[in-house]
């Protein structure tokens, strides 16, 4: 069955800017507790949240006196902090500034005896950086959009789960990293890379030279802070000879010289005939291009469909 266009919802980001800023925010704070509570796993996969059924969610975090989840609920646009033991904390997203959401979520948990302390301040983004319980700039909600983008983030989620399923190496999961606020899934070829330069604003160096440990091709998706539009992205690292001029699809996609980056707008996507389709074109081609630079083993690592035995 193909999706509708409806799935695919206009993101233009004038109209929604201070929303997505404070949700930004906002996912850091949630982003941080399950960094605290979470053991560490490779490429820093064990901080990240995942979009749900009706908005981002955690997925389970355990406490020492209990396993909780905490989740943004853009259909009743609501935060709600769910305990195993069947207790639930929520509050109403409108109205609330940064700061007013922090101390809200922390006195959900230790109302639930589920205290946690974190470093209270944003990361990725450049200075000056006022930390959360101070911040009450950011204070927009617009629900309307909000819902819009869980929508979209929806569709790009199953898109990119069917890219990853198609490859047998290691693969990261589909999940939403809050420090630059993008939806990702990234490949590996098994090999080590040179060591990460780091200079990412307000993160340390050891997490980017972890993070960029091994080479890798990866794809995401930014609401559009630093290029003025929602779009998709795509690089290899280390970025082998030729991938900036390689022939990559659909038509709209260009390599972004600053970032280093291919980009493809969401608006293209949205509006093809077919926005799957284009999608996977974006994330195969790229991939292709990088993994054929590179000289990755293309056979070892690719999952071919047809040796499934039918159900």
């Amino acid at each position: 069955m193909t999706p509708s266009h409806d799935a695919w919802p206009p993101l233009p980001l004038a109209p929604w800017q201070d929303t997505m800023e404070t949700l930004h925010l906002w996912t850091q704070i949630v982003g941080k507790i399950r960094l605290a509570l979470t053991p560490w796993n490779n490429h820093s996969w064990h901080v990240t949240l995942y979009p749900g059924a009706r908005g981002l969610t955690t997925g389970p975090m355990h406490h020492p006196n209990g396993t909780f989840e905490i989740e943004f609920d853009f259909r009743r646009h609501h935060l709600a902090v769910i305990s195993a033991t069947g207790d639930e904390r929520s509050f109403a997203l409108e109205g609330l500034s940064v700061a007013t959401f922090y101390e809200a979520l922390m006195s959900a948990l230790d109302t639930l005896g589920l205290n946690v302390e974190i470093r209270p301040t944003p990361v990725e983004l450049p200075d000056p950086i006022t930390p959360f319980p101070e911040d009450h700039a950011h204070a927009a909600y617009d629900p309307e959009a909000a819902q819009r983008y869980w929508r979209a983030l929806l569709s790009i989620h199953r898109v990119f789960s069917v890219f990853r399923a198609r490859f047998l190496g290691k693969v990261s999961p589909v999940h939403y990293f809050w420090g630059a606020a993008d939806l990702a899934v990234t490949r590996f070829s098994g090999r080590t890379a040179p060591k990460h330069p780091g200079g990412a604003p307000n993160c340390a160096d050891w997490v980017m030279e972890e993070a960029y440990s091994h080479e890798l091709s990866s794809a995401g998706f930014w609401p559009g802070s630093g290029l003025g539009e929602a779009a998709f992205y795509a690089y290899a690292y280390p970025e082998p000879d030729g991938f900036r001029t390689a022939q990559v699809g659909p038509a709209a996609t260009y390599y972004h010289e600053d970032l280093g980056e291919f980009v493809l707008p969401y608006e293209a996507v949205r509006t093809a005939a077919d926005p799957d389709a284009a999608l996977l074109e974006f994330l195969q081609s790229t991939y292709v291009a990088a993994a054929e630079l590179g000289h990755w083993d293309r056979a070892d690592l690719e999952f071919d469909s047809d040796r499934l035995p039918l159900s």
